[in-house]
């Protein structure tokens, strides 16, 4: 009696082994579980329910091979990426009417042929806007076989500001072209000046620009701050002697000073418009800088605290806040319902012939 008892008591040992050791192997035999094998596997990645504090149970697909992890990365056609065919970037190529550079500013109260008050200008102004970003736009638009004759780029249409920010007071453009002969016949037709003026462009400011295309002066509008324009016209060298040795010995300074600012947009000397570029007559006579300001009277103080300016340099400085006109067309939303005249006048350019595209005019997309 006493062995079939031993004997009982040894059978249920073994049943309940089998029962409840290892549960979560039930299809796995303990031969074939090796738990060092297990921990040597591939490592695992397993996203954190402690990162976003919210209720989270792991499960298997919270574990992904690292195989699995490295393709991802490519996405799911990598293999075939590497066979695809390769597309050589060239640099982007130079404007037909690129070598020389020009500023011409308008101050519509002293060109002004009617006599017309400042709210009046303003108006007359506004309601030329869609045809003077036409006019830029049917010069800025070319290629090698379509309007071939545009001698003119204009870089950049920027309406200058009231000090109180309510009325457009003026206007300064900056032009690329070979020949400046090109610049006022194309001042002579522009919409702005026509209206005030007739067209006469010898009323207007006009120079040569020497633009400092250092990347450390070449800050995006707007950016910590509201884009400014200043420009500053020295003393007559002729009648003061000392501007020309001011611009000289405040030249490191100057150039130290924008540097370190961290806000200059664009800037370089106006120099004399002399038929040609090198003519030793064409000497520095000002300077023309945009640049960004949190204020006006922040953009003051800029101004003000420059060497040059210190120093007595100019005998006309003006600051001002200005606009951006888009005369390329190239920044207008894609939606005609939300930008509807910029997108109504690309469409339009479009079916005339213009090449309004990006990778039509590459050199535009300053």
């Amino acid at each position: 009696m006493m062995q079939q008892t031993l004997l009982l008591s040894i059978i249920l040992c073994v049943v309940g082994t089998e029962a409840f050791s290892v549960p979560s192997m039930t299809k796995t035999s303990l031969k074939q579980y090796n738990p060092q094998h297990h921990q040597q596997s591939s490592t695992l990645f397993m996203s954190s329910f402690s990162a976003d504090g919210s209720e989270y149970a792991s499960t298997d697909k919270d574990y992904v091979d690292d195989d699995i992890v490295e393709k991802e990365k490519f996405g799911p056609s990598f293999e075939d990426d590497v066979s695809s065919d390769v597309v050589e970037e060239k640099p982007v190529p130079m404007s037909k009417n690129a070598g020389n550079r020009f500023v011409a500013v308008v101050w519509d109260a002293e060109v002004d042929s009617e006599g017309r008050d400042s709210m009046e200008l303003h108006e007359d102004r506004d309601a030329c806007v869609e045809d003077h970003v036409l006019f830029c736009r049917k010069r800025n638009l070319y290629n090698e076989t379509f309007n071939t004759n545009s001698m003119v780029d204009i870089l950049r249409s920027l309406p200058l500001l009231s000090a109180d920010l309510q009325r457009i007071v003026g206007h300064a453009m900056i032009l690329e072209s070979p020949d400046i002969c090109h610049v006022k016949e194309m001042l002579a037709e522009e919409p702005f000046l026509k209206a005030l003026n007739g067209g006469d462009w010898s009323k207007i400011n006009l120079f040569r620009w020497r633009h400092i295309r250092d990347y450390t002066l070449r800050r995006d509008d707007g950016r910590l701050g509201y884009p400014c324009m200043m420009f500053g016209i020295d003393h007559d060298p002729e009648t003061d002697n000392d501007s020309k040795q001011i611009r000289e010995e405040t030249k490191d300074a100057f150039m130290e000073y924008l540097i370190k600012s961290e806000r200059i947009i664009m800037a370089g000397p106006l120099h004399m418009p002399t038929e040609i570029k090198d003519d030793p007559s064409s000497i520095a006579t000002g300077d023309f800088i945009l640049f960004n300001a949190k204020s006006r009277e922040d953009a003051i103080q800029f101004v003000e605290e420059m060497p040059t300016s210190a120093e007595g340099l100019y005998k006309d400085l003006r600051v001002h806040f200005y606009n951006t006109l888009d005369i390329t067309g190239k920044f207008i939303s894609e939606d005609p319902m939300r930008d509807a005249p910029n997108y109504q006048m690309k469409e339009a350019m479009k079916e005339w012939g213009y090449p309004v595209e990006d990778n039509e005019t590459r050199w535009l997309n300053w």
